[in-house]
């Protein structure tokens, strides 16, 4: 006896049947839903607004000009045409951090995540 075995895609929002699956992030919170093809069109519609004013982020956080959304090449290089890239500020931010933490007396390592109550203290402290 054979069997077929059917897998159907339900939209999220409806019920009915979902055409894709789309991916999202807010806050730092990734979301996928599966929606018909009129209800992502409505999402993307909707989001549009948002994201043409935005800044898109690319992997591991590197932050890429929005130029590069038009093809510029300064935006691919996740530069800003105005000054260092964000990986080389948050290098010399968390190197700045480290150097505060150990003139405080705090325990912190040479290298790997520095501590939030660390972070957050050197901003209130140090003002910056």
């Amino acid at each position: 006896m054979a069997k077929q075995i059917i897998h159907r895609l339900i939209d999220d929002l409806d019920g009915g049947d979902a055409d894709e699956t789309v991916g999202f992030a807010l806050d730092g919170v990734r979301y996928e839903i599966d929606l018909s093809a009129l209800n992502a069109e409505k999402l993307r519609s909707v989001l549009a607004r948002y994201t043409t004013h935005g800044t898109r982020v690319g992997r591991g956080g590197v932050a890429v000009d929005s130029r590069a959304a038009r093809g510029s090449a300064a935006g691919f290089a996740g530069r800003s045409i105005n000054g260092p890239s964000r990986v080389t500020t948050d290098r010399e931010q968390n190197k700045a951090i480290r150097d505060w933490a150990k003139k405080a007396g705090k325990n912190i390592s040479d290298r790997g995540r520095i501590p939030q109550e660390i972070v957050e203290e050197y901003h209130s402290k140090a003002g910056r």
